[in-house]
């Protein structure tokens, strides 16, 4: 399992894209108990431009994304690319 001080100090983090967009706030951690590994981030406050998503409702990324943890979290702009190609089909239609 990882060290509870490296779930902790995921907590109350802000997460950013590698090309400083906001993505969310960590309000939790998803645990893969079986690989004794972080699994993914619970966001709050996602970046409703990014997200589509109910009101209340988080958003979970996979950890896998992350590329740095320090005074924020930054991960991969790979939802940034995601959202590029979705607007490319909308456009496209």
């Amino acid at each position: 399992m990882p060290a509870d001080d490296d779930i902790t100090r995921l907590i109350g983090r802000d997460v950013y894209s590698n090309n400083g967009v906001f993505v969310g706030h960590v309000e939790d951690v998803r645990l893969d108990t079986d690989e004794r590994r972080i699994s993914g981030l619970a966001l709050g406050n996602a970046n409703k431009e990014l997200f589509d998503q109910e009101d209340g409702k988080g958003v979970i990324i996979p950890y896998r994304w992350v590329s740095a943890v320090g005074d924020i979290v930054i991960i991969k702009d790979v939802i940034e690319r995601l959202r590029a190609r979705t607007e490319e089909a909308e456009e496209a239609v």
